[in-house]
């Protein structure tokens, strides 16, 4: 047998089911956008552009692709501000606090997305717990709307996916010599310019995939807005739902499930090159 031949063998059956359940679907649904619906016929196969267009030129879906990605920049953001500093405390623990610890930060993503995404809806919703226990303390008069906003969607979402930013972080961090910040203010530098000058160029990479890891889950999700936004407030997924299952419009369904993951992968790159330049250009 050839030495080259080991290799494909090896990885050959990952590749065919990775074929079967990822590439056959997407490609079945990239040649459905191209089809025509009508409420009296159903899908015809009349190909054409028109799913797109409508999609590009109808304000409707503008603010619905504005919103899934204000959302997601939001959630990037948080995760990033509050998983980093997690993981730079993660990793000066001791061994048995770290595993506990790890335990908390992993305890989300144990839980069922419906189940997590439900309680958080009996934590805000104007009967919840949050409200009630305001009510009784005499804090407010009447409940807070704090259900199907904006923000009830960004700060379960940040829940669940700070794990994989602090994840992240900390294993560029496991890399990191303790002894370098340790040289570095015994040189005279602070603790913010042992930071920023000598720790944070080299977890940047760490919060980079981070960032690109949490993005593109929040830009894909679906129960926590569907749930926690309701109907009013959609994002690009819950609106793909509706048209496959409430208007049986498959082919304008498959053409917004085509466009957001194009436009994932056309930010996530072009946020990589953008961060992999200013890393260059700021810390060289």
């Amino acid at each position: 047998m050839k030495r080259y031949l080991p290799p494909y063998l090896l990885s050959g059956p990952a590749v065919i089911i990775f074929v079967i359940m990822l590439a056959v679907p997407m490609i079945m649904t990239f040649m459905l956008s191209f089809k025509s619906f009508s409420f009296y016929t159903g899908i015809t196969p009349d190909y054409g552009w028109h799913n797109y267009l409508e999609v590009v030129t109808d304000s409707y879906f503008h603010e619905i692709f504005f919103r899934t990605y204000a959302i997601s920049i939001g959630v990037t953001l948080l995760c990033a501000l509050i998983g980093a500093p997690e993981a730079y405390i993660l990793n000066r623990m001791t061994k048995a606090w770290r595993s506990m610890c790890l335990l908390a930060i992993l305890g989300p993503l144990l839980i069922s997305v419906i189940v997590r995404t439900l309680g958080w809806a009996l934590l805000i919703g104007n009967n919840g717990v949050i409200n009630d226990a305001l009510l009784l303390l005499g804090v407010i008069d009447e409940p807070l709307r704090m259900m199907y906003t904006t923000q009830a969607i960004v700060v379960a979402l940040v829940h669940v996916l700070v794990p994989f930013m602090v994840l992240s972080v900390w294993t560029t961090l496991q890399k990191l010599d303790p002894q370098v910040e340790n040289a570095s203010m015994s040189l005279g530098a602070s603790h913010f310019t042992t930071m920023y000058r000598v720790v944070l160029p080299q977890i940047m990479p760490g919060i980079l995939a981070g960032s690109l890891i949490v993005f593109a889950l929040t830009a894909s999700a679906f129960a926590t807005p569907s749930i926690l936004g309701g109907r009013a407030l959609k994002v690009v997924a819950t609106t793909a739902y509706d048209e496959y299952l409430n208007t049986l419009n498959w082919p304008l369904g498959a053409a917004i499930a085509t466009i957001l993951l194009i436009a994932n992968i056309v930010v996530v790159m072009s946020y990589n090159k953008y961060v992999e330049h200013k890393y260059a250009a700021v810390f060289d």
